[in-house]
Formats: C-alpha cells, structure tokens, sequence
C-alpha cells in the first residue's frame, strides 16, 4: 500500500487581505476618531501594506482595525510583519510586510518537532517553501496536524494535499 502524506505550507490568501484592507479603509474614511488626522492604509507594491497618519497612536490605531478586519476574514496574525511607525515630514508611516511561505530555519524546527514529537513511522521532507509529511497511517497523519496546531510557531500553517 502506498504512502499517505500531506504538505504543510504557509500560503496568503490575497484576495481576503485586499478585502480586509478595502473594509479598513471604508472604516477609517467613516469613523470620527480618524477625521481630520490624514489616517490612510493601502498597498505598497505586492507584499507591503502602507500604512499613513499625523501621529503614531493614530497609525497603531489603524493597524489595530486592519488586525481586527483579517481576523474577522479568517486569517491568522502570523502573516503579518508590522515595523516601528518612521516619522516621514509630517506624518508617520508604517510599513506592515505580508510573510509568505516556510523559510528553511522554520522548515528545519518544523521538521525536528515532527520527528521528536510525532508517531515514529512519519517521515518530513522539505520542498523548497513547503514541507511534505508521508506515512503509512492516515492516523498518524492526523496525530502530526494536531501537534503541529497546538505549537505555537511563528508562521501561519496551512494543510493541504491530503491524501
């Protein structure tokens, strides 16, 4: 009998960001707390959202609603790599970068829980940007979903391609 397996990946899906970011900006335009304060969020190329206001807890406040939008869509915080407000002239911008995808060292933990923690007949291989889990037991399979779900990791997993 073949192998089971499933690939775990860490994909954006971006058509929910931009609605999360078009309802931020519907609310930010229609909120009295943002009038008059030059408060703005909108794309900045294809991975950076931009965020722009006249004082830095105006641009924290803005993010807070986009934070609020994403989860209310589905999509976990992880995506989201947020820096410090610059003051650029006389406003304050903030650069919030979207992380896509597994990078090696993430891979590489990934992987060490999988074999420390996991049933013993699982194997973890890296793809590139992903991880592909096989075994013999769909159970184990299973078992491996779950333990990966209630670690805390830094990046937002996705499972796809069970089979």
């Amino acid at each position: 009998m073949a192998d089971s397996s499933f690939d775990i990946v860490s994909k954006i899906d971006r058509q929910e960001v931009d609605n999360a970011l078009n309802q931020t900006v519907k609310e930010v335009g229609h909120r009295f707390d943002f009038k008059g304060t030059g408060a703005s969020i909108s794309w900045s190329g294809q991975k950076d959202i931009e965020v722009k206001a006249n004082s830095e807890e105006r641009a924290g406040a803005v993010l807070d609603v986009f934070k609020e939008k994403l989860i209310k869509r589905g999509l976990s915080l992880k995506i989201l790599d947020a820096g410090e407000p610059k003051l650029s002239g006389k406003e304050y911008r903030l650069v919030v970068a979207l992380k896509e995808g597994i990078d090696q060292d993430s891979a590489k933990k990934i992987s060490k829980i999988i074999r420390d923690e996991g049933p013993r007949g699982v194997k973890a291989q890296i793809q590139g940007e992903e991880l592909r889990v096989s075994s013999k037991k769909k159970d184990e399979l299973q078992d491996v979903i779950s333990l990966l779900k209630g670690k805390d990791l830094d990046i937002a997993l996705q499972f796809t391609n069970y089979r």
